[in-house]
């Protein structure tokens, strides 16, 4: 087996403990500290949330059949790539809360305290689902609907999450009736996706690349076909050597960052790369000129 297949083995072994991690995180926060305290959250996980309350059918089953219809969207959309990883997703985080509802059986891990057990567990589903957004990976529902927003606006996703939480949180006035309960949701919402928004750069930074090797043309090639991201060569000469050198110079965002270094090690693992955070870029794939 070749050394790019090794690598490419290892980054997609990576790519899927963190997903497993993430739904870990998220499975263990969700039941421990919002649903045991009678919250609903936003998503997919609240609509499975308020249906709990109302019938007592698990949140794992309607969360599996939810979002199981929703997969075809993201197949149509997203591509075949995002919906390995959403099936993955899916799949973990349905047996990720079947797990932690049959440990916790149903009861707050901490008693008497429901706003300090939001914030515990808002912070556990936010850093749950900023691992799996950072590698590309999803756990379904309304997330796919915040990624696609996010592929094609220069949006973020807590931002796109936000506006599907918040009627979800608000219907579940109707279930309650009580707007304490209501208020906690929002709180677990704003607390989520602030920590969601902080572990994948809420700012949507961009990021320039100097890539120095002699593999450019290479690299060049890859970066098009894989990234769809355009690059340009610039001519250099090394100050001690004096021999000439091309320069590769790519912009793009913070979140691609570990692609572009990931591919640029698969063709030569010797190029010397520096990357820098830039603002206000303007142009095609990123940020239109306002005037």
């Amino acid at each position: 087996m070749k050394s790019s297949n090794i690598g490419r083995l290892y980054n997609h072994t990576q790519d899927y403990l963190i997903i497993i991690l993430g739904t870990l995180l998220y499975g263990f926060g969700f039941n421990a500290f919002i649903l045991s305290n009678e919250i609903v959250t936003g998503g997919v996980s609240g609509i499975c949330a308020i249906i709990y309350f109302a019938t007592s059918i698990p949140v794992s089953i309607s969360y599996f059949v939810l979002n199981s219809i929703l997969l075809v969207i993201a197949f149509k959309i997203l591509g075949f790539k995002f919906l390995i990883k959403t099936i993955v997703g899916v799949i973990c985080l349905s047996l990720s809360l079947s797990f932690f509802e049959w440990l916790l059986q149903g009861k707050p891990l901490i008693e008497g305290e429901p706003f300090m057990s939001i914030l515990i567990g808002a912070a556990l589903c936010g850093s749950g689902l900023g691992l799996i957004f950072t590698v590309n990976g999803s756990t379904g529902g309304t997330d796919i609907i915040a990624a696609i927003v996010n592929k094609y606006k220069n949006v973020s996703i807590g931002t796109a999450l936000l506006f599907c939480d918040f009627f979800i949180i608000g219907s579940s006035y109707f279930l309650f009736q009580n707007v304490e309960k209501i208020v906690f949701g929002f709180v677990e919402m704003g607390v989520s996706n602030y920590v969601l928004d902080m572990i994948i750069n809420s700012n949507r930074q961009s990021v320039q690349f100097l890539i120095f090797s002699q593999k450019y043309e290479e690299i060049a090639k890859r970066i098009i076909t894989d990234t769809d991201r355009g690059c340009t060569f610039l001519d250099g000469q090394g100050g001690y050597s004096k021999n000439p050198m091309k320069v590769i110079i790519l912009v793009t965002k913070k979140s691609e960052s570990l692609t572009i270094f990931r591919l640029v090690k698969s063709v030569d693992p010797n190029a010397f790369i520096s990357q820098s955070v830039v603002r206000g870029v303007y142009g095609e794939g990123f940020d239109q000129i306002k005037t």
